[in-house]
């Protein structure tokens, strides 16, 4: 307790041998955290600038990679700095609200997956319906109700929570999650009930309707055509594959606090580097190789252009407007595009909309 500013403070103390490895787990970290932000806000990039992606599947995977990234934001900064620190404290307050932002955005992924399963369903179930469905305010309001309702119903559990007197100051772990509730001296029933009740409802009943969602596709896919099954399989797996690993990690995170004082401490920070490393790493990764629209712009962003001319004057692509393609290749006037003077190729005009041009 620092009697001067009359401010409680909380010790971290989930490190292993930290004054030995500080700067190893510095860099570790640092570079963990710039990879999910490169990784993430790629993906979100492609989604933004191509206009075949402006649909309601993509939408809501920049949404979960943007989630992991405020995800990240809120641990990764605090746990840097602390790493470079002689002693890892934290106000209680802040914790608190750490606490707070970790469960929200983690509540919100399981949304957010529950949004993608039911858009998928409607996608590959009911295809002529789809546009009647999805349409742009139900995607909206899917979004902003993944957030607003995490944070709604977490913040009141915060609320009861924030008066509630503290007997020990010692946290074993390397953030705030809800191992805070083990330093209050006593746990409410009703606080306990709440927090059951907050997990049913934003993690785990959301968790039942995308595997029960992605059954019914499964099922229907099965019984349709070759092609069917394909699409299902490819836009399916990869929101899987975030959710089962996602799940497992949550249901740690949940369970821990029951086995804490039989947990090794080893164990402990492998487990909990795990929680924060994975999802926001790997569901760009995942996303990126696994979607098929997405991987292809992917590559065209990695992979440079290689040229179009025979003649090879030029390596460049250029943007021609589309009424000259029927004069040069219809009527027969360049057949080849090496052969076209590089005037003609260049000529644009400001005037027309984006779509009336092609590149070549």
């Amino acid at each position: 307790m620092d009697d001067e500013l009359n401010v409680t403070y909380i010790t971290l103390d989930g490190f292993i041998e930290l004054h030995t490895y500080r700067f190893l787990y510095f860099v570790i970290m640092f570079i963990i955290y710039f990879l999910i932000i490169c990784f993430n806000f790629t993906i979100v990039y492609l989604i933004w600038i191509h206009q075949n992606l402006h649909e309601p599947m993509y939408i809501f995977i920049a949404a979960l990679l943007i989630n992991s990234v405020l995800y990240s934001t809120n641990i990764y900064p605090k746990l840097l700095v602390d790493i470079l620190s002689e002693k890892q404290i934290i106000s209680y307050s802040a914790c608190v609200f750490q606490a707070f932002m970790y469960y929200t955005l983690a509540c919100s992924e399981f949304l957010l997956l529950a949004a993608m399963s039911y858009d998928r369903y409607v996608s590959i179930c009911k295809p002529l319906q789809y546009s009647t469905i999805m349409r742009k305010t139900i995607v909206s309001m899917f979004l902003v109700l993944s957030w607003i309702v995490p944070g709604c119903e977490i913040a009141l559990s915060v609320i009861f929570n924030a008066n509630i007197k503290l007997c020990n100051f010692t946290l074993r772990g390397i953030f705030c999650n809800n191992s805070i509730y083990k330093c209050q001296c006593l746990s409410s029933v009703v606080l306990s009930v709440y927090g059951v009740f907050v997990s049913l409802n934003i993690s785990f009943f959301p968790m039942l309707f995308v595997l029960f969602t992605y059954t019914r596709i499964l099922i229907i896919s099965y019984r349709s055509c070759k092609s069917v099954r394909r699409k299902a399989a490819q836009t399916c797996l990869p929101h899987l594959l975030v959710l089962i690993g996602f799940s497992c990690f949550f249901i740690y995170d949940i369970v821990i606090v029951k086995l804490e004082s039989d947990f090794p401490k080893t164990a402990r920070l492998i487990m909990t580097l795990q929680i924060i490393l994975y999802h926001p790493l790997f569901n760009p990764l995942i996303y990126g190789l696994k979607m098929k629209e997405i991987s292809k712009h992917l590559k065209g962003l990695l992979t440079p252009p290689s040229g179009f001319a025979p003649g090879g004057f030029s390596s460049h692509h250029w943007l021609i407007p589309a009424y000259l393609q029927p004069i040069m290749v219809h009527q027969g006037v360049y057949e080849d595009w090496g052969a076209a003077p590089l005037s003609l190729l260049a000529t644009s005009s400001p005037l027309l909309p984006e779509h009336m041009y092609f590149e070549c």
